[in-house]
């Protein structure tokens, strides 16, 4: 049995699957999207740019909940900010080079759409 911290796990998958909260408390349809950890902090870009629908509807919401590696975890979607990013471009370019260009994903464009991605209270469950 895999007793790692399930937020942990989802940081280091490939692909984290994101879904933001409707108002009456469901969830949106999951939407997969590539994450980093940068000081033990999860973030996540919008390669689209600040009209791509899940971007919207995450931050608009500001919670909802991800999927990987097994475990399902609530969470808060905040701005950034102020965060380095040079870190998280650096983290970006470490984790995903292996699928050749990345330029997309990294870069002064992407900071205003970078957000963080923190766990609400101890609710993750394993979905294996």
């Amino acid at each position: 049995m895999n007793t790692e911290d399930p937020f942990r796990a989802a940081a280091r998958s490939d692909e984290i699957r994101i879904s933001s909260r409707r108002s009456d408390g469901t969830l949106r349809p999951y939407v997969p999207v590539w994450g980093v950890v940068v000081d033990g902090a999860l973030f996540v870009r919008s390669q689209a740019g600040p009209n791509n629908g899940w971007y919207r509807r995450a931050l608009a919401s500001g919670t909802g909940r991800i999927r990987a590696q097994g475990a399902e975890i609530d969470v808060k979607f905040t701005r950034a900010g102020s965060t380095d990013n040079a870190a998280i471009d650096a983290a970006y370019r470490t984790k995903y080079r292996r699928y050749g260009n990345i330029d997309g994903i990294v870069g002064p464009a992407l900071y205003d759409v970078t957000l963080r991605l923190d766990p609400i209270a101890a609710n993750a469950t394993q979905t294996r």
